[in-house]
């Protein structure tokens, strides 16, 4: 049942993710027409980002309820996994990591995480949770200072918030996240040389490839390291 809320409310969410992924890049504010959209529900039809973000946001807020349960962490990785696909989409369009869609995530998860804490008394993983924060933040740093064309300020912001989530898990999972982060944005970038629709010279926008790495080491990270380790 829990499954079936979350993904319930994954589509209500994937609805006022049209709202974001339209308004932010374009420095429109949100807050207004997310009320409007609430108020006549019917007018998102009328978007073309409606159905994936719906679909989207529905089944990754379900398997999130599969993974987590009833753990006090479950609102905050659903805020996470919001922030995953809008982020993804975004940048897929226009080649940025918006700032507000990062600093409203982390404003939102790191009391979300701090309550989870308190509630559960693991502290631990709230403690695991900043440092891995800085750890991905710090590593993705390194990389942008040594490839700053490789690696922008968008996407070393955006580990900051994959640290964040994937620490709490454990440091281990940050590794991780940020591995088949690289992976997939290097498979995804021959794939899309050989298919011409990219050259050596273009730019590729990697924050989905991050985002994707890191929603996979969230909710199949244990499984993969179980696999790997024998």
């Amino acid at each position: 049942m829990l499954a079936v809320a979350c993904a319930l409310l994954g589509v209500v969410v994937g609805s006022l993710l049209t709202v974001v992924v339209d308004r932010v890049p374009a420095k429109r504010p949100v807050a207004s027409a997310a009320r409007a959209l609430l108020r006549r529900p019917a007018s998102v039809a009328r978007d073309r980002h409606t159905p994936l973000l719906q679909v989207a946001t529905a089944g990754l807020f379900a398997a999130a309820a599969l993974r987590f349960g009833a753990d006090w962490s479950l609102p905050a990785y659903l805020v996470f996994l919001a922030a995953m696909v809008a982020v993804a989409v975004i940048d897929l369009e226009h080649f940025i990591v918006p700032n507000r869609v990062v600093a409203a995530t982390l404003a939102v998860a790191v009391p979300l995480l701090a309550v989870a804490a308190l509630l559960s008394g693991d502290w631990g993983s709230f403690g695991s949770a900043l440092l891995g924060a800085v750890l991905a933040g710090g590593g993705l740093l390194v990389v942008n200072l040594i490839s700053p064309q490789g690696l922008g300020m968008g996407d070393v912001k955006l580990a900051v918030v994959l640290g964040l989530f994937l620490g709490w898990i454990d440091l281990g999972h940050v590794l991780l996240g940020l591995f088949l982060g690289f992976l997939l944005g290097a498979v995804g970038g021959v794939v899309l040389i050989l298919a011409k629709q990219r050259t050596r010279r273009d730019h590729v926008p990697f924050a989905p490839y991050l985002a994707s790495g890191a929603v996979l080491a969230v909710l199949a990270g244990t499984a993969i390291m179980d696999w790997y380790l024998g």
